[in-house]
């Protein structure tokens, strides 16, 4: 998750050949001196050279050393990455919520591109990308080992250019172009409105730089309309995650002061850090944006009834609203076990324009369990539809990805018998959507959130008001596995 971007000082990168035979090589690693390893920098440098003096064709001796650094930070796990001057404009682009380009969350499976979520009223989300598809070619170029900043940086363009994606769809067993205009993506991170008298619904798509400021502004909308609300719906599904100090603030909204509300844990002295429901550790400027609503406002806020809906796309600072709410027993959290990305990624600078994205500690919830590759599971769990959850089977979450870091606990073997049910059910998933993929594009498409028809939301709606709830009978916690070192 990318944290807030915060200066954490000049690193220095002495990745030169010359340097690299130099027999006292060292670098100042964060707390003292650490000795690098002086062989095998030594075959970098000879690499380096023959690759220069030797290669069929002239090489950019500046393009394979950053492409070095970026193969070194990629091998490390699916979210730390280098950024070069054009992708670190980019990312901070990203998390200022405006940015031009197809409107996709991404990662990388088996050297592919493969879609998390495609972010809500993007060129992207009308195209009918879906999470899980994988991204194999961008226009003429093939994605099979393309760095995923390289992979981003030919996705994003100019406003009202086109740019075609072959996709492929694994469920489905197919191929095939989709051309999308990129626009300037103004991601509107907060959606909200009443949904019945006495009850609302609050969306949150994702934690960027204005998801405060615009979560105000509509609770206040809210509660102008409905001042004597009975209960309200945090709606976190397929929400990917973002700033830190906006999920932290998003969670003091609910919370009474100074509680815990997420702790991290990690190698740095800095990364051992508790963070609570306070404005200190969410304001910015000295401004607490909490104080910008109606002190009425705030004090129901914390007194609300409250159902969180997550789902397998609920991710990082998602999943940490959703922890601490759920240990501080704060609401009800229902639908289906989140996607399980507990980790810190700090961005550091590397000059004036270049960044390292780096993971550095683990997440944890106030009772101190870990988020990473394990997720939140509900305390009810619920079903996407009155007919199941029809598609779970082949929904990756953070376990599923390949090199992603464990949990720091001991681990169950893995039992044979759970994962031939987990492949028999994603084969009778892929038949299942084989099948709806045969009928009309508007009898494939989901519910929209916040709709009349979408089935979660009523089943929270019936929480609140004190109704049945129709209960999943498939689901189960998934545990974390064993993870191949």
């Amino acid at each position: 998750m990318g944290q807030k971007l915060k200066i954490a000082g000049w690193i220095s990168v002495g990745v030169l050949a010359g340097a690299l035979t130099t027999v006292s090589l060292q670098t100042m690693a964060r707390g003292g001196l650490a000795p690098l390893p002086l062989e095998e920098l030594q075959q970098l440098a000879a690499v380096f050279g023959m690759i220069k003096s030797d290669y069929v064709e002239p090489v950019d001796e500046k393009k394979l050393i950053t492409d070095a650094i970026s193969g070194m930070v990629s091998s490390l796990d699916p979210h730390s990455q280098y950024f070069d001057k054009k992708s670190y404009k980019e990312f901070r682009e990203g998390t200022s919520g405006r940015f031009v380009g197809v409107g996709i969350e991404i990662t990388q499976e088996d050297g592919l591109v493969k879609v998390v979520a495609p972010i809500e009223g993007s060129p992207a989300d009308r195209a009918g990308l879906k999470t899980g598809d994988l991204i194999t070619r961008i226009d003429s170029t093939a994605v099979k080992g393309l760095a995923l900043n390289e992979a981003v940086k030919r996705m994003r363009g100019e406003p009202n250019t086109k740019v075609v994606l072959t996709i492929f769809r694994k469920e489905e067993n197919r191929s095939f172009p989709v051309t999308i205009t990129r626009e300037e993506i103004k991601t509107q991170s907060v959606k909200a409105k009443v949904i019945e008298p006495g009850y609302a619904w609050v969306r949150l798509s994702q934690f960027q730089d204005r998801t405060v400021d615009d979560f105000v502004r509509k609770i206040d909308e809210i509660y102008k309309q409905e001042p004597k609300l009975k209960g309200l719906v945090l709606d976190l599904r397929n929400d990917p995650g973002g700033l830190l100090d906006a999920a932290v603030a998003i969670s003091a909204a609910f919370l009474p002061e100074n509680v815990t509300v997420v702790s991290t844990n990690g190698q740095l002295a800095e990364s051992k850090f508790t963070y609570k429901a306070s404005p200190e550790f969410y304001a910015r400027r000295g401004s607490d944006p909490l104080k910008r609503m109606a002190e009425s406002t705030r004090a129901a806020l914390r007194t609300v009834p409250l159902v969180v809906l997550v789902n397998e796309g609920s991710a990082s600072a998602s999943e940490i609203v959703a922890g601490a709410l759920q240990d501080h027993k704060r609401g009800t959290i229902m639908g289906s076990q989140t996607f399980g990305k507990g980790s810190v990624q700090t961005v550091r600078p590397l000059g004036p324009d270049t960044g390292l994205k780096m993971t550095t500690a683990r997440y944890y919830t106030p009772s101190g369990k870990t988020i990473q590759a394990t997720g939140i599971v509900p305390d009810v769990m619920v079903d996407e539809s009155a007919e199941g959850n029809t598609f779970a089977a082949l929904r990756t979450r953070e376990a599923d990805l390949e090199k992603h870091l464990g949990n720091g606990i001991d681990k169950e073997q893995v039992d044979p018998k759970k994962e031939q049910a987990r492949e028999d059910a994603r084969e009778e998933a892929r038949k299942k959507l084989e099948e709806q993929s045969k009928k009309p594009l508007a009898e494939r498409k989901p519910p929209e959130f916040g709709s009349d028809k979408d089935f979660p939301l009523t089943q929270a709606l019936n929480r609140l008001k004190g109704q049945p709830v129709l209960i999943s009978k498939t689901q189960v916690e998934r545990k974390a596995e064993p993870k191949e070192n």
